[in-house]
């Protein structure tokens, strides 16, 4: 009499039991890593509200923050250094989400929207309100959203051949991205001298004069692009294994990848039209956020995280590093550089 013995395949049940173990462990250590993270901002934002020509106690900054805390201290801490902390931290967590989408969808990490061009492309929106229209706060917002997504339908287009490559986009966002910068110089120079010498520091990416309305605006803009980023976290990490293998999930690749690229330029545009372009954030944060929670791929809040300490920091050296304060795009443009450097080597030293 024969009897049916079902087959079992323990070894390929063990390797997907191996391989929900160590999802499990990565998840875990990228919470770890952001908690570590949010740590080291604290501190970072306590100190940053403590150092000054007028210098304070951390007991004099928690009681101001509490409101225990009244008078010239209150003024400090609350109405002239903490827009400027609050607005470092929402603005650097932007631009790290802003690139970590970026460098998902291309698969590149110099998948940079200001190396792409359309952190240009705000800038000369922005500009254009700025010198022609001397427009309003919430224009500006708009004129750098709409120099943004004009720019990134620009690039695309002129990318698409058959589809669009990572490369072929950015070597195109390249090319606009030069010539951006040179109708933005001729920009400046029309203008009127106040203007001119305005525009020119505000475009070096500084934090200098921001107020509660700015990170009031701001951040209410931001807070929402987060919250559907984050929505569109799932479907993106699919579409890194490639097109076909996301559709056979369900996901609705071209839908998902223009809610992508839509959220990714509005948080580039809403930064630029608050402070400025701020470089190289977005560039650096998701490759050192991947790098310490050891992700296969980006990943959205270790980059916030780390776009968020690395604008605070780079601000409070800015405040501090020289007698005259300097705009935090002046740090940020050494720092990244320095890591773009880095990244090129590591790659020539791969294909030799």
């Amino acid at each position: 009499m024969n009897t049916h013995v079902p087959r079992v395949d323990f070894g390929r049940r063990v390797l997907v039991l191996r391989h929900r173990r160590i999802a499990v462990r990565l998840r875990w250590r990228s919470v770890v890593v952001c908690a570590v993270l949010a740590v080291a901002i604290a501190g970072t934002a306590v100190l940053a509200l403590m150092t000054g020509s007028y210098a304070l106690s951390p007991g004099q900054v928690f009681s101001a923050l509490t409101g225990r805390e009244s008078g010239i201290v209150h003024d400090i801490v609350v109405e002239w250094r903490l827009p400027r902390v609050v607005a470092a931290l929402v603005f650097g967590a932007a631009l790290g989400v802003s690139g970590a989408v970026f460098q998902s969808l291309l698969r590149n990490p110099l998948a940079d929207p200001g190396i792409v061009g359309f952190s240009q492309g705000s800038y000369t929106g922005a500009l254009i309100v700025i010198l022609v229209v001397d427009g309003t706060y919430v224009q500006l917002v708009g004129g750098a959203l709409l120099g943004g997504m004009a720019t990134a339908m620009a690039v695309y287009m002129l990318a698409h051949r058959r589809g669009v490559q990572g490369f072929r986009l950015i070597v195109v966002g390249i090319g606009v991205s030069a010539m951006l910068g040179s109708l933005n110089t001729w920009l400046i120079l029309k203008a009127d001298l106040d203007q001119a010498m305005s525009a020119a520091a505000w475009g070096a990416g500084s934090l200098n004069g921001v107020s509660w309305d700015r990170v009031g605006i701001g951040g209410a803009c931001i807070a929402g692009l987060l919250l559907v980023a984050g929505t569109l976290s799932r479907p993106m990490r699919q579409m890194e294994l490639g097109d076909d293998a996301a559709a056979s999930h369900g996901v609705r690749v071209s839908t998902v990848r223009l809610g992508l690229i839509l959220v990714g330029v509005a948080l580039t545009a809403t930064v630029t039209a608050a402070s400025g372009p701020i470089a190289f954030i977005s560039l650096v944060a998701p490759q050192i956020g991947r790098r310490l929670a050891r992700t296969a791929g980006i990943t959205l809040a270790p980059a916030a995280f780390v776009g968020a300490l690395l604008c605070l920091a780079s601000d409070h050296l800015a405040q501090h590093i020289a007698p005259t304060p300097l705009p935090v795009g002046v740090i940020t443009v050494v720092l990244g550089g320095g890591y773009l450097g880095h990244l090129l080597f590591i790659e020539a030293r791969r294909r030799l």
